[in-house]
């Protein structure tokens, strides 16, 4: 009959989905419920829009990326295989836009290079 469905038809139907994280969602690396977590508990604002923590991750994904692929660069450039402190630091300060937004933040020397 046309109108009827098979067994094998009717019991995928009744498969539910799996659930995906908001991070998988907006296919981001960066934890959205982590973002969201820091948002509250920092209590910027009363409030938070549900789309506030994934612009929030996505933005920080797109700064570490950039940011890595700068001192990679650099890492090249001088013949290194890792990126050290003093990579991130020279990557950072050699980029105009990036130099001005990082103009506070000193980058520790905590271990010693791997040379």
């Amino acid at each position: 009959m046309p109108g009827r469905r098979s067994q094998g038809e009717s019991s995928r139907r009744r498969r539910r989905r799996r659930a995906r994280s908001r991070s998988a969602r907006a296919e981001l690396s960066f934890s959205v419920s982590h973002m969201e977590r820091l948002l509250r508990e920092g209590r910027y604002a009363q409030r938070v829009n549900w789309s506030t923590p994934i612009f929030l991750a996505a933005v920080i994904q797109y700064m570490t990326a950039k940011v890595l692929e700068l001192a990679g660069d650099e890492a090249q450039k001088t013949g290194r295989r890792c990126i050290t402190p003093a990579l991130l630091d020279m990557a950072v300060h050699n980029n105009s836009l990036l130099c001005d937004f990082f103009r506070s933040t000193i980058f520790s020397q905590v271990a010693p290079p791997w040379d």
